[in-house]
């Protein structure tokens, strides 16, 4: 039962990767824009990015199969549509955005807007898989947590690549992107804590997931998609501060990886068995 959950959720989790690979690294474009100095080059590349994964995301949506009696996802066919739409703004504001930015503009109310959009996919997605508001809310905020990890370590990894080309541009854009960053793991690393002790949404008792059927899964998600990326993303924050950029973009490097290795375990964990981790 196992093997076919996880072949059957495939489709579900490729449409995760690519939605909150597009929320998450639009959002950190806003932010970064508004917070810092960060090129618009590199602030308009990544939002082109953000839009490109964000239509791929619309067309992965459209080729989901019906959820079967093998997954822990409900069918929503009332909101399919809505959430289409949604990410389908997203990929459209991220290009006005673009846009904008080649003209110097700030334009906050274009990028909260896209963000909005984004959040609003993710969570009528979570909303209509879970089956409602109880377990609608927590998958919410699963999926939230994973997108400002997923999308945010990419755009980290792309400035990175920024200061090998713009040696003068100054520090502090990457500092606070890995800070946040940083932040961002170390609460996922709390809820899967959260999530094991309160029985990881399925009410089983506590931290049974961690021995039950689904365990190695959930094991290598601790360890390689939350204790590692701690490690790897503090690495690349105290590399940031001293302007070591060439092993800083290293580890964001490592650190795509193993975020998006601990995406791809979280929401074949929930999609195959019902598990939030």
């Amino acid at each position: 039962m196992t093997g076919l959950s996880i072949g059957e959720s495939l489709a579900y989790i490729n449409w995760t990767v690519l939605s909150t690979l597009a929320v998450g690294s639009f959002t950190a474009v806003v932010l970064l824009r508004l917070r810092t100095d960060a090129t618009r080059g590199f602030l308009g590349f990544t939002a082109c990015c953000a839009a490109a994964l964000a239509a791929l995301a619309v067309l992965a949506d459209t080729a989901l199969p019906p959820p079967s009696s093998n997954l822990a996802i409900v069918a929503s066919p009332g909101l399919d549509l809505p959430r289409r739409a949604a990410l389908a703004l997203l990929a459209i504001l991220a290009l006005v955005y673009v846009l904008a930015l080649a003209r110097n503009r700030r334009a906050p109310a274009i990028g909260i807007t896209g963000v909005l959009a984004g959040v609003l996919a993710l969570a009528l997605a979570a909303y209509g898989w879970a089956g409602g508001l109880a377990r609608g809310v927590p998958l919410a905020v699963q999926l939230l947590v994973l997108a400002a990890a997923l999308g945010g370590v990419l755009a980290a990894m792309i400035l990175g690549h920024w200061y090998l080309v713009t040696p003068r541009l100054s520090e502090r854009p990457l500092v606070l992107l890995a800070r946040a960053l940083l932040w961002v793991v170390v609460a996922q690393l709390a809820l899967f804590v959260a999530w094991m002790a309160t029985g990881a949404g399925l009410g089983k008792p506590p931290f049974e997931p961690l021995i039950g059927a689904w365990a190695l899964f959930v094991w290598l998600r601790l360890l390689i998609g939350l204790v590692f990326p701690v490690a790897v993303t503090w690495g690349a924050l105290q590399t940031a501060r001293t302007r070591s950029m060439e092993s800083a973009t290293g580890l964001l490097y490592i650190d795509v990886g193993a975020v998006a290795a601990g995406t791809i375990l979280a929401a074949g964990l929930y999609f195959g068995a019902g598990l939030l981790a």
